[in-house]
């Protein structure tokens, strides 16, 4: 069988990789420390599951939903007025089958082939494969240490920004868990006018900031809408995760444009999920605020655990995650992933998944429970790796 060039770039996701090498390690018995994925520990509150549930025993709710139901659009109008301060019309609104869908399609609609597009490095797998799969160019802008992990947009060559067809913005930002300040977002907006760029904001945590800060959508910086829209997601903060669903929000144009493509891909989200989404967005913030109490607590056990046993973390901003350099008797993040693995049971993602510039790093997801991160900070220190 002959099959398209393009596969020849796309190589087993990492996190396959990764839970091939969990599932051999359980099956000899052992046990598995597993930070590599962030699908959040936590349960959805009781009345999202029973508002699925109940839905689900309605014969009638197992046809093609072919659209967004009216409530599910006003209890996202609602959840950006009442979290955000942001108006949002109707027509401002579609779902998607989760970001990475989004993320994945959104550039068919944007690009043609050969267009630019501008995504972080380091930054999500998917935030390069979607506009690959339209045959846009990809030029990665650099995030760096020393610079706060901020783009400098005027380190972008002139040339290059009045090509670009849009730009991939993601903060509080995966992998390396940076929130940015209200001024780089003033920034972004003027230097996306000034050469027609648009913005293409991905919000999956502003529910997990730490440090008594709070997370802001993109669209509360004036002049957004005119220039982009935001990807916003219900699998984080409300543990939603497995059900796919979240919603491109923003320029109008835009979002009728992608909802038009979409139209053509799939028949409607499950009225079930639909209606549990609806549960959650008007549901109490409650739960959402302790969640991120926990996943605090757990940074600090994970950073500040890692940190005194020799191997330097520094506290992640937002995001349900950690990221550090690889012990510097290392060289390859994704050889020292796998040793650590094989000596302490303790499983990572290695940096180098994120983009070139991830090399040397590793990302620790905090989906395990205060006490379990303690016997895990235990076991490397016992094992020697960082000697």
């Amino acid at each position: 069988m002959n099959f398209s060039d393009r596969m020849n770039d796309y190589e087993e996701g990492i996190f396959q990789v990764l839970n091939e090498m969990k599932a051999n390690k359980e099956a000899e018995g052992e046990k598995v420390y597993n930070f590599s994925v962030g699908t959040p520990d936590f349960k959805p509150a009781d009345y999202i599951m029973e508002a699925v549930s109940n839905a689900a025993m309605e014969p009638e709710n197992y046809k093609y939903s072919l659209k967004d139901i009216p409530q599910l659009i006003d209890a996202v109008k609602a959840r950006f007025k009442t979290r955000y301060h942001v108006d949002v019309n109707a027509d401002e609104i579609t779902s998607l089958y989760g970001s990475q869908e989004g993320f994945a399609h959104i550039a068919l609609a944007l690009c043609n082939p050969g267009d630019i597009v501008l995504v972080p490095n380091p930054g999500y797998p998917v935030f390069t494969f979607g506009p690959s799969l339209a045959g846009a160019k990809i030029v990665t802008y650099d995030l760096i240490e020393e610079k706060g992990y901020l783009p400098n947009l005027s380190d972008i060559d002139e040339e290059i920004a009045k090509k670009a067809k849009c730009i991939v913005v993601s903060y509080p930002l995966n992998p390396v868990c940076k929130c940015a300040p209200a001024s780089f977002y003033d920034e972004l907006i003027a230097w996306a006018k000034k050469y027609d760029v648009i913005v293409l904001h991905d919000n999956a945590y502003s529910d997990i900031v730490y440090d008594g800060k709070e997370g802001r959508s993109f669209l509360s910086y004036e002049g957004a809408k005119e220039v982009g829209a935001e990807f916003y997601s219900l699998s984080k903060s409300y543990n939603y995760t497995g059900a796919r669903v979240s919603f491109l929000v923003g320029n109008k144009e835009l979002v009728q444009t992608f909802k038009r493509l979409r139209s053509q891909i799939d028949y409607g989200t499950f009225l079930p999920v639909q209606i549990g989404a609806v549960a959650a967005l008007t549901g109490p913030d409650d739960f959402v605020k302790e969640q991120c109490k926990a996943y605090e607590e757990r940074r600090n056990a994970l950073c500040d655990g890692f940190t005194n046993i020799g191997w330097p973390f520094e506290r992640s901003e937002g995001t349900m995650f950690a990221w550090t350099k690889i012990p510097p008797n290392y060289q390859d993040d994704v050889e020292f992933v796998k040793e650590l693995f094989e000596k302490t049971g303790v499983l990572c993602t290695p940096g180098s998944s994120f983009g070139s510039l991830g090399k040397g790093h590793v990302r620790f997801a905090l989906v395990l429970p205060v006490e379990t991160i303690n016997e895990a900070v235990s076991k490397v220190k016992e094992s020697g790796i960082l000697v």
